[in-house]
């Protein structure tokens, strides 16, 4: 069965820094890639960002880029969202998951999720 554990989150004011970490197990990941998606209150998720397992190919949100940076760890099967320059409506729940295949818009396994917060 294959988990996601993301941490990292909290409470951070505008301008600062987090850096979320999703700790993938249940498989090797060596294709496919892991994402990472935000849902604010009262709104859908969106797509923040994406990197494959095979490569490290990127793709961010128009509304990040320049200020948040996904990596990974294949060794370690960990994933991270570094986020920098954060502003108040970078408030939502942050989600990471997995596509088993690449490319593709399908994410087959989530995590619980990881609350951000960023006061003005």
């Amino acid at each position: 069965q294959v988990r996601l554990v993301e941490s990292g989150g909290g409470l951070v004011q505008a301008g600062g820094s987090l850096r979320l970490s999703c700790a993938a197990s249940g498989r090797t990941f060596s294709s496919g890639a892991m994402g990472w998606f935000r849902q604010a209150p009262g709104k859908e998720r969106e797509f923040v960002a994406t990197i494959t397992w095979r490569g490290g190919s990127t793709y961010h949100a128009d509304s990040v880029k320049g200020r948040f940076t996904i990596s990974r760890d294949n060794a370690k099967d960990t994933g991270f969202l570094q986020m920098n320059s954060l502003r108040p409506e970078n408030t939502a729940v942050y989600y990471c998951a997995t596509a088993t295949r690449w490319p593709t818009t399908r994410y087959d396994y989530w995590g619980q999720g990881t609350q951000v917060t960023v006061s003005s």
